[in-house]
């Protein structure tokens, strides 16, 4: 698989978003193989996945205790299928024995994503697929956190990505910025010179997230700085900031230490970080956004 292929190295070409579950852009969608790629696995789902789901009946403190490698692969697998309903069912059913938005993150969508990204780094499944499954593992964070039936937090799905001003940390930035096109987001990328410069940017634009990006640790000490001038100038109060980079990946934990809500290990995950971060301001932006007034 060519992983600079253009078919599938997707871009949102008008900020519009797709139809299915309006989480995925209209060109992954028309992928003429996603069908018949379903096909294959709606065997798969129905005689394996599906059987080995409804025999998980324990309660939520158990959940983290129970969910095995196997059944993340089965997962990963399931919201890739031709029929969200039975994913979704799963997840309700999660929701509605007293599961937590953080357990039902951090024990089962994080590590399907993470499985997808490992998938797709070993050639097992393509572009298309990591998007498609991406989707609707946003979709089902949505649908449990109540947010995915508001046209207006669909408007506010705006997203600003930046290396920190004088980094050239951009590889891995350009990966996420395709994967959240591909994933609905209308992405604004910008390489700025000077803080000043990015803070005129979410002073005069209405952003629901600024993901940034470094590759030094001597820039930490900027970066906490830069954050609180974002969130002071941002015309956004409760704007959400995601970090990366390769020093978050050898200790996520930095990125609280700059002021940062959150931050992944790759590309994929940092989708799912994003929709977890919009919807915890979910209530606040159906207020606060333009398209709110």
């Amino acid at each position: 698989m060519e992983r600079n292929d253009p078919d599938v190295l997707v871009s949102s070409k008008n900020g519009s978003y797709g139809s299915d579950f309006n989480f995925m852009a209209p060109e992954v969608l028309g992928r003429d193989d996603v069908a018949e790629r379903h096909d294959r696995l709606a065997k798969v789902v129905s005689h394996q996945i599906v059987p080995r789901l409804r025999s998980l009946h324990r309660s939520a403190p158990e959940i983290a205790d129970v969910i095995s490698a196997e059944e993340i692969d089965q997962f990963a697998h399931l919201v890739l299928s031709p029929d969200i309903r039975t994913a979704e069912a799963f997840v309700s059913l999660l929701r509605e024995r007293g599961l937590s938005m953080n357990l039902l993150f951090e024990e089962l969508l994080t590590p399907t994503a993470r499985h997808l990204g490992e998938m797709w780094n070993h050639d097992e499944c393509d572009f298309v697929d990591v998007t498609l499954g991406l989707g609707r593992l946003q979709r089902l964070l949505a649908t449990f956190n109540c947010t995915h039936q508001d046209p207006v937090l669909m408007d506010c799905r705006n997203i600003l990505m930046t290396p920190m001003p004088g980094d050239q940390h951009s590889f891995g930035l350009s990966m996420v910025e395709k994967f959240l096109r591909a994933g609905g987001w209308r992405v604004r990328a910008e390489r700025v010179s000077t803080v000043t410069e990015l803070t005129g940017l979410v002073r005069n634009e209405w952003f629901a997230i600024v993901g940034v990006a470094t590759g030094f640790s001597q820039h930490l000490d900027d970066l906490a700085n830069m954050i609180r001038q974002l969130r002071e100038n941002s015309c956004n109060t409760s704007i959400g900031v995601l970090v990366g980079g390769p020093l978050f990946v050898a200790d996520p934990n930095l990125a609280g230490q700059v002021g940062a809500d959150g931050t992944a290990l790759n590309a994929p995950l940092a989708v799912l970080a994003a929709q977890k971060m919009f919807d915890e301001r979910a209530a606040v932006f159906a207020r606060s956004a333009p398209s709110a007034k």
